[in-house]
């Protein structure tokens, strides 16, 4: 099984770029995209529903913001829109697809970049959303949870830390919650189970020459429960081309999705 995940950064404009061509080249199951920036009500056809996928659209209330999507090759049990939170739900950070006993789901958190006001959201999201994941982990269900989480856990996610402890994305208070992520709470990061190298990034500042020098964060994520994470063969970071100002976080599970649905 193999699930890719990125932050396309408007879904149209990554298609311009070639996404949908590369995605048909990379036998993935399933597809997870964040900030898809598109009501899918205006969507072309080509670009909503694309040969060979079931797709599903998670969108902000506010056009051009936000929203989330998932591409099987299969089609799901079941799908789940939104975490049941209105004012997190409004924006389109959410939704699930279940296959059997596995869930998949595309996540997009909050930035805090560019306010306090937008920091605050984002702690409030942190508070409401980790109950949720504790008291998931009691159903025995397996989860993929992927996107785009704003969080760089620790100071090899990202180039320059010691200048970055006081900004959105590295801050005390966040890195705390990706430890007890990792931690009590029971989940893995995916991509650290088989690489623990540094400088590998997911996103990249569009300011000076932040790509050409890998001056990058990694905020990206596959975070899975443990008897997936036993389950992963491989995982890596697409940079040969670029369809964002993220970068495509592939892994593949020694699972076979057909066994599953």
């Amino acid at each position: 099984m193999r699930i890719i995940s990125l932050n396309c950064n408007g879904i149209r404009a990554a298609c311009r770029k070639g996404l949908y061509q590369w995605l048909s080249r990379q036998r993935a199951d399933i597809v997870c995209l964040q900030e898809t920036k598109a009501q899918v009500g205006v969507l072309d056809a080509a670009i909503k529903s694309p040969r060979g996928w079931n797709t599903y659209f998670m969108d902000a209330i506010k056009p051009g913001y936000s929203g989330v999507a998932v591409f099987s090759r299969h089609e799901p049990d079941d799908v789940t829109y939104g975490l049941g939170n209105d004012t997190f739900d409004r924006e389109g950070r959410y939704l699930q697809l279940d296959f059997g006993n596995l869930s998949v789901a595309s996540i997009y958190l909050p930035s805090g970049s560019s306010s306090e006001l937008r920091q605050q959201v984002k702690f409030d999201f942190l508070d409401y959303y980790m109950p949720l994941l504790k008291q998931r982990r009691k159903n025995r269900r397996d989860y993929v949870l992927c996107g785009d989480w704003n969080i760089a856990h620790k100071q090899i996610d990202l180039k320059n830390w010691r200048s970055n402890q006081k900004n959105s994305g590295f801050l005390p208070r966040e890195r705390a919650w990706m430890d007890e992520l990792f931690g009590d709470a029971g989940y893995a990061d995916g991509f650290r189970v088989v690489n623990e190298e540094p400088d590998q990034y997911t996103w990249w500042s569009n300011r000076g020459q932040s790509w050409a020098k890998n001056v990058g964060w990694r905020l990206d994520y596959q975070v899975v429960t443990p008897r997936l994470a036993e389950k992963i063969t491989g995982a890596s970071i697409y940079k040969r081309k670029r369809f964002s100002d993220h970068a495509p976080l592939i892994i593949d599970y020694a699972l076979e999705l057909n066994d599953l649905t």
